[in-house]
């Protein structure tokens, strides 16, 4: 059974940063794509960013691009997302996924002004 378990959001000001974790199991994490979404109050749900676990190459949505950074821990098998510069548009619900099929059940980042 696929489990993914996202933790680290919380609450922040202006310019702080989170790293949020989503410790994954239950497949074989190298034959998988992690990524992290988000869905922030009367939006739809929308990408941020994903992972190879199995080459290491990431991707970002243009709006996170320069502030947020995933990465991988294969032993751990642990995807992080690193947001630095946080703005008020980055509230969300921050949901893991695998392989674009398997969801953990969210964690919530608030950004206050």
């Amino acid at each position: 059974e696929v489990q993914l378990v996202e933790s680290g959001g919380g609450l922040v000001q202006t310019g702080g940063s989170l790293r949020l974790s989503c410790a994954a199991s239950g497949f074989t994490f190298d034959d998988y794509a992690i990524g992290w979404f988000r869905q922030a109050p009367g939006k739809e749900r929308e990408g941020v960013s994903c992972i190879s676990s199995s080459d290491g190459s990431t991707a970002y949505a243009d709006s996170v691009k320069g502030r947020f950074t995933i990465s991988s821990d294969n032993a751990k098998t642990t995807v992080y997302l690193q947001m630095n510069g946080l703005k008020p548009e980055d509230t969300a619900v921050y949901y893991c996924n695998a392989d674009f099929e398997y969801w953990g059940k969210g964690t919530l980042v608030t950004v206050s002004s």
